[in-house]
């Protein structure tokens, strides 16, 4: 009882935190409008759309990313027994929520803080730290997933990264630390040259988007994989997943979620009127101060 008492704890902290941190995104999103409807006088009718647009699609990939924390800790925690950190199937249940909270969501989220109109006419330097530290955090929960089902593989004598699912997933992870470290060393350093940060920050951009997209592709696959496991009629007396029963159709439904958030999030990336202005740009009242070519 001690340790289900901790457990309940532990995800109403969770989820404590998720809603003010929903809410605190709401609050600055709301500010964001009101200023852009003060200023709209001097904003041009084409670029005060884009920013209302804006601003719906984000508070869509806020409720959408909270909406796949939701589902992939109600499918492990009701269907798949809860959770422990002692090499139960428990334990592996931890692989994840860490992994679709970490790589999905907070790296969805840590990608689209430039182009919150907000951060377009004050220093950088603060946004830098909130997107370097999401993506660390997003980072930590990660390797945590790893460790969760390396610890769960071995106390069990299951081989490691034997499917393709693992193999695209411990390749994402890795380009992932890499990305991190190369983005802290090029644009949070100061002795980093502006000529090496303006040449590093196209590909630091790419490679951003290829990591979210291989992070669903990792997380889509695992979805299906841990399905085709765990529904057998025959081994365990479950429905097999052919009859698509409640925890298939939970299951499902997190991976088309997670998949929406992921195009709600390119969509955001790729579109050129959300882009933190570059100097010069002389429409509307966002100007940035001192650009560091970052």
């Amino acid at each position: 009882m001690c340790c289900i008492g901790k457990t309940v704890f532990c995800w109403y902290t969770l989820i404590v935190f998720l809603f003010v941190l929903f809410c605190l995104f709401f609050k600055i999103s709301l500010h964001c409008i009101y200023l852009s409807l003060r200023h709209c006088v001097f904003i041009s009718t084409r670029r005060m759309r884009g920013i209302v647009a804006f601003y719906v699609t984000y508070l869509l990939c806020l409720i959408l990313g909270i909406v796949c924390v939701v589902l992939v800790a109600h499918w492990n925690y009701s269907y798949r027994g809860g959770f422990a950190w002692d090499g139960s199937a428990k334990h592996f249940n931890w692989h994840p929520v860490f992994m679709v909270t970490g790589m999905v969501v907070l790296y969805g989220n840590a990608a689209v803080v430039y182009r919150i109109p907000l951060t377009w006419g004050h220093n950088k330097l603060p946004w830098k730290l909130l997107h370097a530290g999401l993506l660390l955090l997003s980072l930590i929960l990660s390797v945590l997933g790893l460790c969760a089902v390396f610890d769960f593989h071995n106390k069990s004598h299951t081989p490691n990264l034997y499917s393709l699912h693992s193999w695209v997933g411990i390749c994402t992870t890795a380009l992932f630390t890499a990305q991190w470290v190369m983005g802290f060393t090029s644009f949070l350093l100061p002795c980093t040259p502006m000529a090496a940060r303006a040449l590093i920050k196209p590909a630091h951009v790419w490679m951003g988007g290829i990591i979210l997209v291989l992070s669903i592709v990792s997380c889509i696959s695992g979805i299906n994989e841990k399905l085709f496991f765990a529904l057998k009629a025959n081994t365990n007396g479950t429905l097999p997943y052919s009859d698509l029963p409640p925890e298939a159709i939970i299951a499902n439904s997190l991976g088309v979620i997670i998949v929406a958030f992921g195009l709600v999030v390119l969509k955001i990336l790729s579109n050129q009127i959300w882009q933190r202005p570059e100097p010069g740009y002389d429409e509307g009242v966002y100007r940035p101060l001192a650009y560091d070519g970052s």
